[in-house]
C-alpha cells in the first residue's frame, strides 16, 4: 500500500472488528430492554408475515444498529494510524490532530449524519481549538459526501437560534471524506486504496482472533463492490 502502514492500520481496526464479530454472533435477547408488543404486531401485519418472522428480522435490525454503533470510530481509528497524524480519545474538542499539517477535524460518517444545531456545535469547537493553535486549519469531515461530490470550502452552518449564518473563515473548512484522505497522505486514491484492503485485513483479523475463515474475495469479487464505492464518491 501507498498511503498506510499495512500494520499500523490492522492494529488501529482491530477492536472495531472485534466488536463487530462478536455483535454479529451474539445471543440477543430481544425482551431485555421490553419489546413494544403493540409495534410488533401491527408491523408483522403491515408486513404481512408471522410473529415468528418479525421476531427474527427485528433480531437483524438490533443487530445491525449494534455494529453501526460499533463502526462509529473506525474512520478516526484508520486516520490515526496514518504517520503524522493522531486519533484523540472521546471526550477532546476534536477527534483529530496533525501537528505536521497544522490541521485539526471533527469527523463524521455521513453528510446527513449532524443536525443543523449539531453542525453549530462543531464550527465552534473548532473555532476553540484555533484560538489555541495558530496557523492551524480546522475540518468538519464528511466521510460520505453528499451527492457523491468533492468539496474543500469554508464551513458556515446556520444557527437556528438567531437565523443567520456563522461567519465563514478559510480556516474552518467542511470537507468530504476522499478529499480529506488525500490530504492526510498526499495520495489522491488513498480512500480507494483503503476501501479495496480492508475486507483482506478484516478477513485475517477475525481468523487470528476467532479462528473463523471469511472469504474477502467472495465480497471484493462482486461487481458491486466496485459500484458502491463509485455511487459514493462519483
Amino acid at each position: 500500500m501507498d498511503s498506510f502502514n499495512r500494520d499500523h492500520l490492522k492494529s488501529a481496526i482491530k477492536g472495531t472488528v472485534v466488536r463487530l464479530y462478536t455483535a454479529q454472533n451474539s445471543d440477543l435477547d430481544l425482551y431485555r430492554n421490553t419489546l413494544d408488543c403493540f409495534s410488533a404486531s401491527i408491523d408483522a401485519l403491515i408486513q404481512n408475515i408471522s410473529m415468528e418472522d418479525w421476531l427474527i428480522q427485528e433480531k437483524e435490525r438490533q443487530v445491525q444498529k449494534t455494529k453501526q454503533n460499533a463502526i462509529g470510530s473506525l474512520h478516526e481509528d484508520i486516520m490515526g494510524s496514518i504517520a503524522g497524524v493522531e486519533s484523540l480519545p472521546v471526550g477532546n474538542l476534536i477527534d483529530i490532530i496533525s501537528n505536521e499539517k497544522l490541521l485539526v477535524a471533527e469527523v463524521k460518517n455521513k453528510h446527513n449524519t449532524t443536525k443543523g444545531n449539531h453542525k453549530v456545535q462543531i464550527y465552534r469547537d473548532l473555532a476553540q481549538k484555533l484560538d489555541e493553535l495558530q496557523g492551524y486549519t480546522g475540518y468538519y469531515v464528511e466521510i460520505l459526501p453528499k451527492g457523491a461530490k468533492a468539496y474543500n470550502t469554508p464551513f458556515s452552518p446556520s444557527d437556528n437560534q438567531t437565523k443567520t449564518k456563522l461567519p465563514a473563515r478559510e480556516d474552518i473548512r467542511v470537507i468530504d471524506g476522499k478529499s480529506f484522505y488525500a490530504l492526510l497522505t498526499g495520495n489522491e486514491n488513498a480512500l480507494e486504496e483503503l476501501y479495496t484492503v480492508l475486507p483482506n485485513i478484516v478477513a485475517e483479523i477475525v481468523q487470528e482472533e476467532f479462528n473463523q475463515k471469511l472469504s474477502a474475495d467472495r465480497v471484493t469479487s462482486s461487481t458491486l463492490f466496485g459500484t458502491n464505492f463509485s455511487k459514493a464518491y462519483g
